[in-house]
């Protein structure tokens, strides 16, 4: 068996499987900041649900919209899933990207063969961006305290 044989083996073993619960919807986890979103996508009409409320009385401001519909956009899926997820923590800035990423992953468990897509464009990849703390001898994270030298 030459080298080549390998590679496509290894590559065929290496199929990701679709990942669904008893009543065929996809979950998974997203993160942002300190917001953490539960999302359960199945496929549908293109409704989206956050915390029980429509996505856009949850989310007022279009930017966010437009953030959370960024996975379907890029794999050409908008209105064919329904969205329906729980996000708590952070604020709705945090909380657009942890649903956002959320998507994305459940997407990715759903449909395997987007995973390039998903990957290339980042949003598979958790943006580890935190608030950084406060230290003592500080105002804020880096602002200092007024000093006066006369």
């Amino acid at each position: 068996m030459n080298n080549t044989e390998n590679q496509n083996i290894s590559k065929t073993e290496n199929k990701k499987e679709r990942v669904l619960d008893i009543k065929g919807r996809s979950y998974a986890t997203g993160k942002r900041k300190n917001a953490v979103a539960r999302v359960w996508i199945k496929p549908g009409s293109g409704k989206m649900t956050v915390n029980g409320i429509d996505l856009p009385l949850y989310f007022k401001r279009e930017a966010s919209r437009m953030r959370i519909n960024q996975p379907f956009v890029a794999t050409a899926r908008v209105d064919q899933y329904d969205v329906w997820c729980t996000v708590k923590g952070g604020g709705l800035s945090g909380q657009a990207g942890a649903v956002r990423h959320g998507i994305s992953k459940a997407l990715d468990n759903y449909e395997p063969e987007l995973h390039t897509v998903l990957r290339k464009g980042g949003y598979l990849t958790r943006d580890s961006r935190v608030v950084e703390r406060k230290m003592y001898g500080h105002y804020k994270s880096r602002r200092r305290f007024q000093y006066g030298k006369r």
